[in-house]
């Protein structure tokens, strides 16, 4: 193992059966208790509450990991803001993406004002590491505010019409929340999208964009690709 591959001593199941538990989580709109079926169906007997643990153990380092291998952003940038229930209380899910539609950052939010935008735009700076030449947002207020404080000399367009990137990215994270019936804290639904926009787009190809065969290799890659992030052995290949 990498020094940055997870640790997995003193855990009584095996890597391959943790990063495939991890990764059904992450990417299906699954319950743990529906994960815990679907294991015992493969005879692998664990409680939904040990796959809740190894969710939380594991699920933000494979994250990080994968996006690490990512290459540089594209220089424009998508943002956009929508409302999530936690708790069964609206907050405000602020998610950017570059042009070729990776997830940069998210973060949960109980306002969507000047504040929460400059909040958004100082962490994004910091989580990427760069300065965008042009980002596009819809025409909330905030974000011209807050863009001529903090990023003054970036390219601004605020149009509905060109951010539908960005609201395009919203839907995995709607199909997730309604399994999950809504968060139950801000910490919690910002420790599950962080893990889950890291993870999730990863498995996501744009499988009706190219042909079948296509498919299946770029499939192979990203499979291997999560193979050496979490540490796991490739799998033998069907006969």
């Amino acid at each position: 193992m990498s020094p940055s591959t997870p640790s997995y001593a003193n855990h009584r199941y095996p890597a391959e059966i943790i990063a495939h538990c991890v990764r059904l989580y992450f990417r299906f709109p699954l319950s743990l208790r529906e994960v815990e079926e679907m294991m015992l169906e493969r005879g692998v007997i664990v409680s939904y509450e040990s796959f809740r643990r190894w969710c939380r153990k594991f699920g933000q380092a494979y994250a990080t990991a994968l996006r690490r291998r990512r290459p540089q952003a594209a220089d424009k940038w998508h943002l956009d803001e929508a409302f999530v229930k936690v708790g069964g209380v609206r907050k405000y899910l602020w998610r950017a993406v570059d042009a070729d539609g990776n997830v940069l950052d998210i973060l949960v939010q109980n306002r969507r004002d000047k504040a929460a935008a400059r909040r958004f735009f100082r962490r994004l700076l910091t989580t990427t590491g760069q300065v965008p030449r042009v980002i596009v947002t819809d025409k909330l207020k905030a974000y011209g505010a807050a863009h001529r404080e903090v990023m003054p000399s970036v390219e601004h367009h605020a149009h509905k019409g060109l951010n539908n990137r960005a609201e395009n990215s919203h839907q995995p994270t709607r199909q997730r929340e309604r399994a999950m019936k809504g968060f139950r804290s801000m910490g919690s639904a910002q420790k599950f999208l962080s893990a889950f926009t890291g993870i999730s787009p990863h498995f996501r190809t744009g499988r009706h964009l190219t042909t079948a065969r296509r498919h299946r290799l770029e499939m192979t890659v990203r499979f291997t690709i999560w193979n050496q992030i979490t540490g796991v052995a490739a799998m033998p290949s069907a006969a």
